[in-house]
């Protein structure tokens, strides 16, 4: 019989890939904007692009987790998502980079219904509160990913040999790591449903998913840039953004399980949201690339447990397929981590990168009024 610690190490792994690779792309979007010549808005728009795939994926693999299995389908989509991370190095102009970012997007999407639905499986059959831990070994891959990127830099490795070497690297890691006899649960129920839209109390924890995912996906795609545009950082330093963002997210993740039992879920989420609100505020207020990285630093400890407590109440839920009920939910969480990017191209270009970010400040705040309907269901 697989023990816990087989069973945390094979999704741990799975969830190490994930943000890996994710990490990676945003490490070197500087230098693939200013090899194609991009824009800010042009940027944005292409981003848009890894979101839309985001967005369209989630029912389909929703569907599929339940009805083949969350392992299955995670093994299968790690393979398909490494490789479509060597197709952004390939792309030559802006309408290349935009179709291999819907590639892109949509496998990354795929990947998080998938793996999050196995990591729920693994946290109700030992009932431990092991969610909020596989999110801090995402956020150790995309910690990990991002410093690949410095250290690419460091080196001189063009973008596609940096791709090669670190895609290949984490995915034989995570293939390898995550091998163990486990079956998942299949569920026929709720299969008349095309598109994964959540409803009842998952309205409120999908949105309250969104504020905090916004957020993260605005540090993973556009804390380089602003650390580089706006206090202006060397690229290498301008490359340790997300890292920063990533390590603290790590800690505060790998720690949530003793916080969440001690404080709750509703607290606990309520603290995130203050400490992101005044990580932005040292953001936008930052003209030295230090102070900004302390911000990034406070914005990682209070988005950290804002997705595993949404995800862990998804799966919890009574009447929704925990598949679906996941999908339904990063519909909007996952939606907010792809749409963010180009909401703050979009507003860059319009107001200023700065202005931009701070439209994360109302946000996080609005974490602390949702926050509630984080509490699991019974």
């Amino acid at each position: 019989m697989i023990t816990i610690i087989a069973a945390w190490r094979a999704v741990s792994a799975m969830f190490i890939l994930n943000g890996a690779l994710f990490g990676i792309w945003a490490s070197r979007i500087p230098a693939v904007r200013d090899r194609l010549g991009l824009s800010h808005e042009e940027l944005g728009y292409g981003l848009l692009f890894m979101a839309a795939g985001a967005v369209c994926s989630f029912p389909i693999t929703g569907r599929l987790t339940d009805q083949f299995g969350a392992v299955a389908v995670t093994r299968v989509i790690a393979v398909l998502y490494t490789l479509s991370l060597i197709l952004l190095a390939m792309a030559g102009g802006f309408w290349g980079l935009a179709v291999f970012l819907f590639i892109f997007g949509a496998f990354h999407g795929s990947m998080d219904v998938a793996m999050n639905a196995w990591a729920a499986e693994v946290e109700q059959t030992f009932d431990k509160p092991v969610m909020s831990s596989f999110h801090a070994m995402w956020s150790l891959g995309a910690g990990l990913g991002a410093l690949s990127g410095y250290v690419a830099v460091q080196m001189g490795l063009s973008v596609l040999a940096h791709f090669l070497l670190a895609g290949g690297l984490v995915v034989a890691f995570a293939l390898t790591s995550s091998w163990v006899r486990w079956t998942s649960k299949r569920s026929e129920r709720g299969q008349g449903s095309v598109f994964a839209l959540p409803s009842g109390i998952l309205v409120l924890v999908g949105f309250t998913a969104l504020c905090g995912a916004l957020g993260e996906g605005a540090v993973a795609d556009w804390s380089a840039i602003y650390l580089r545009d706006i206090t202006n950082a060397t690229e290498s330093v301008a490359a340790l953004g997300y890292a920063v963002f990533s390590v603290t997210m790590v800690a505060f993740r790998l720690a949530g399980a003793v916080v969440i039992t001690r404080f709750g879920p509703v607290a606990t989420a309520r603290f995130g949201g203050l400490c992101a609100a005044v990580g932005v505020f040292a953001v936008v207020s930052a003209v030295t690339p230090l102070p900004a990285l302390a911000g990034f630093a406070l914005m990682g400890v209070g988005y950290a447990v804002i997705m595993p407590l949404a995800f862990s109440r998804a799966a919890s839920d009574p009447v929704v397929p925990p598949g679906q009920a996941i999908a339904s939910v990063a519909t909007l969480g996952y939606g907010g981590l792809l749409i963010g990017p180009p909401l703050i191209g979009f507003l860059a270009e319009l107001f200023g990168l700065r202005l931009a970010f701070s439209v994360l400040l109302p946000l996080a705040a609005l974490i602390t009024v949702l926050a509630g309907a984080l509490r699991r269901a019974d």
